[in-house]
C-alpha cells in the first residue's frame, strides 16, 4: 500500500471520529435531546428572519419547514458532517425529528458552519421529506419560479418540485446552496 493510501485511510478515520465526537448530544433522555433540537430550530429561524425578513411570511404560508444547523469538516481530500434537525408541519405544528449525514471529496482543510432551512410548498413534498428522506446529489445554484406564475421565493433556491431551501452562513444569506452529497432522514430514536 502506498504512503498516500495509508495517509488517506488514517485521515478518513480521524475525520469520522472528529465528526462523531463534535455532533454527539450529551442528553440522558430523548426528551432532553428533543428540547435541544427545538431550541436549535428556533435559533436557526431567528437567523433566517434576520437575514431574509420575507422568509417569515413564506414559512407561515407553507405546508411546513425543516431546519438544520450544520458543521462540515474537511481534512485533506475527504470531508463530511452529521447532525440533527427538526421538520414542522404548518399549521398543525406536528414535529418530525430528523438527521443528516454528508460526505464530500476534494482538497481542503477547515470547518464550515451554516444553517439550512427547507420550505415545503405542499403537503406531499413535506410528507415525502419526512417519510422517505431526501438526498442531494449536486449543488443547486439557480432559483426558479413558483408554479410558473413569475413569483420566486426571494433568497431561496428551488431544489425539487415544491421544495425551496435557504442557506445561511456567518456572512448572511448564501447565494449558492452547498448541500452536495447530503442525505436527510427521520430520526427513529426521537420520533
Amino acid at each position: 500500500m502506498s504512503r498516500i493510501g495509508s495517509f488517506s485511510k488514517v485521515l478518513t478515520s480521524a475525520l469520522l471520529c472528529l465528526l462523531l465526537a463534535s455532533t454527539t448530544v450529551a442528553a440522558k433522555e430523548p426528551e432532553e435531546d428533543r428540547a435541544k433540537i427545538r431550541e436549535q430550530s428556533a435559533e436557526v429561524l431567528q437567523r433566517l428572519y434576520a437575514a431574509q425578513p420575507s422568509a417569515r411570511s413564506v414559512i407561515a404560508g407553507s405546508a411546513g419547514y425543516a431546519t438544520f444547523s450544520r458543521i462540515g469538516l474537511t481534512l485533506g481530500v475527504v470531508g463530511g458532517g452529521v447532525g440533527k434537525g427538526l421538520a414542522v408541519a404548518v399549521p398543525s405544528k406536528k414535529e418530525t425529528f430528523m438527521r443528516f449525514v454528508e460526505g464530500s471529496a476534494g482538497l481542503g482543510l477547515g470547518i464550515k458552519k451554516y444553517d439550512v432551512i427547507f420550505v415545503f410548498q405542499n403537503a406531499a413534498a413535506m410528507n415525502d421529506f419526512v417519510t422517505k428522506g431526501w438526498e442531494a446529489g449536486g449543488q443547486a445554484t439557480a432559483a426558479a419560479k413558483v408554479d410558473d406564475k413569475g413569483k420566486a421565493v426571494e433568497g431561496a433556491v428551488s431544489v425539487s418540485p415544491g421544495v425551496w431551501v435557504y442557506q445561511i452562513t456567518g456572512k448572511g444569506l448564501a447565494a449558492e446552496l452547498g448541500i452536495k452529497g447530503t442525505k436527510y432522514y427521520a430520526d427513529k430514536d426521537l420520533n
